[in-house]
């Protein structure tokens, strides 16, 4: 089945996908200068586990219809060779907003929880505050998941304290305090509690109801949520759609309150990640479930938005940025059950450190800048996302801003050299990756997150972790470490070169 898919793909050929550009290595791009030119509005959307293979763009035997999707990838260009900081949520959101790894942090494996405190440190540059600064409005609308409330590192344990903010009264730390003058979130992922709206950094609506949660989908459940505390009117169907209606009318306030104002409007979804909740006029519109129709849902959602952008004239000078946080939670009995290839042929599933944790689908939209129709096979990572921001801008990256990530800004306007010569990615169990242009390595066994065999121990005599050539073994079933000793030695110097610089 994967053959035949990669071969009708409207991209390269999997020989040619897969044979990434190997010319000489050109170095990033300069920050370009602050200009006196009309500045881009910026709209960044970041889907909640959408798999690369889920895009008709990318897989034209896509059971989930994604006509929206598809049609901005044939107005801009897409990105075959994306990657995600971390093959998890919580990093990802955290590496996307600050250009550095999430591994530098307190937090070294996993996500946060719905009570954790604010992940971002005090005086952290985020793309929201250096776009804010340079006199954009910022809002962001959806699923937060980096903390709420200051972090006390005297206390760690320390939780957010929803109450005190039910009055009205913002907390001390979240999208609020960094950059966002609007926010409407969700504190984390739809199936972790609370279970709560908290707009400009205060709840909403009090938490004095609970859930007793839902089981998943293919256990029989309405949907996976865990037990928990919830305001009363929170309605997980409707979490989807209100993050889009108050993402329309924030674009519709911007075009006819502030005109003259260059936007940022971050719109991180929850969504399709569990629970898999399509409201009823989306059920059954896919060949692939719930999750199939769940993921025609964000489509439309998508849709929506974009079409907002048309409709109030913003479009042609709006940097659109769609991509994911993740890989799909795509297991192999379902990819079986629907012959639905959420993450394409990569090995694994979200959390992995295999290829289907964290390559994403990236897209990018920019009428005249940006060119239209166009694939990239170049390596690039979402950790570059607030440097390429900056430069699309006109505007520089402050000192000790977005450590890790380089502008990408060469390429998105169309340059077919490289940019990068390695990228770094992390695993849930904190697997670390290292990508060079067609080899891959993995310092540790397994998969370093959902599939098994996770964090196998190493045999006497064997490998300490796994080296994979990608254009010859796409499926990273064969393991060269033993094999290839003076690259896993090389690779891995530079990984710890990498991982000790002080960020």
């Amino acid at each position: 089945m994967c053959g035949a898919m990669m071969a009708a793909m409207r991209c390269p050929p999997l020989a040619a996908f897969l044979a990434l550009s190997y010319g000489t290595l050109a170095p990033a791009p300069a920050i370009a200068q602050e200009r006196a030119e009309p500045r881009p509005n910026v709209l960044l959307i970041l889907a909640d586990d959408l798999g690369i293979g889920d895009l008709g763009c990318f897989n034209p035997d896509s059971k989930a219809p994604t006509p929206h999707l598809d049609a901005l990838a044939a107005e801009g260009l897409r990105f075959t060779d994306a990657h995600s900081p971390s093959s998890v949520c919580t990093p990802t959101r955290y590496g996307l907003l600050t250009g550095r790894f999430a591994w530098r942090t307190r937090m070294k494996t996993g996500v946060l929880w719905g009570a954790s405190r604010l992940l971002i440190e005090p005086g952290r540059e985020t793309l929201a505050s250096r776009l804010a600064a340079a006199g954009y409005s910022t809002a962001a609308f959806g699923k937060w998941h980096l903390g709420l409330g200051a972090y006390d590192p005297a206390r760690p344990k320390l939780e957010t304290d929803f109450d005190s903010a039910s009055d009205g009264s913002p907390m001390d730390g979240g999208p609020h305090t960094v950059g966002f003058q609007r926010s409407m979130v969700i504190p984390a992922s739809l199936d972790i509690p609370p279970y709560c709206w908290v707009v400009d950094g205060a709840v909403e609506e009090p938490m004095t109801a609970t859930t007793e949660g839902s089981t998943r989908r293919w256990d029989g459940g309405g949907g996976f949520w865990r037990k928990g505390a919830m305001s009363p009117s929170f309605d997980f169907e409707d979490v989807h759609h209100r993050i889009v209606r108050e993402t329309v009318a924030w674009l519709g306030e911007q075009a006819e309150q502030r005109a003259d104002q260059p936007f940022f409007c971050y719109v991180p979804l929850a969504a399709p990640h569990t629970p898999w909740l399509p409201t009823e006029d989306f059920v059954g519109k896919s060949e692939a479930g719930w999750y199939g129709d769940y993921v025609n849902q964000v489509d439309d959602g998508i849709g929506r938005i974009l079409a907002a952008l048309g409709e109030h004239g913003l479009a042609s000078n709006t940097l659109v940025i769609v991509t994911s946080d993740n890989g799909s939670h795509w297991r192999p009995q379902d990819m079986q059950e629907f012959d639905h290839a959420a993450n394409l042929q990569w090995r694994g599933m979200k959390a992995d450190a295999w290829e289907a944790g964290h390559r994403v689908p990236l897209l990018v939209r920019w009428p005249g800048r940006v060119p239209a129709g166009q694939a990239s096979d170049a390596l690039c990572g979402l950790i570059d996302v607030f440097a390429t921001v900056c430069e699309a801008a006109g505007l520089e990256v402050p000192d000790g801003a977005s450590p890790d990530g380089v502008s990408l800004w060469k390429l998105w306007s169309g340059a077919r050299d490289a940019v990068r010569e390695d990228l770094v990615c992390h695993s849930m169990s904190g697997h670390f990756v290292l990508r060079e242009e067609r080899w891959k390595l993995i310092d540790g066994l397994g998969s370093g997150g959902f599939t098994a065999p996770q964090n196998p121990k190493p045999e006497e005599g064997g490998p300490l972790g796994q080296l994979y050539d990608l254009a010859e073994d796409p499926g990273e079933q064969r393991n060269l470490w033993l094999e290839e000793p003076e690259r896993v030695a090389r690779m891995r110097a530079r990984l710890g070169e990498i991982r000790g610089r002080e960020e």
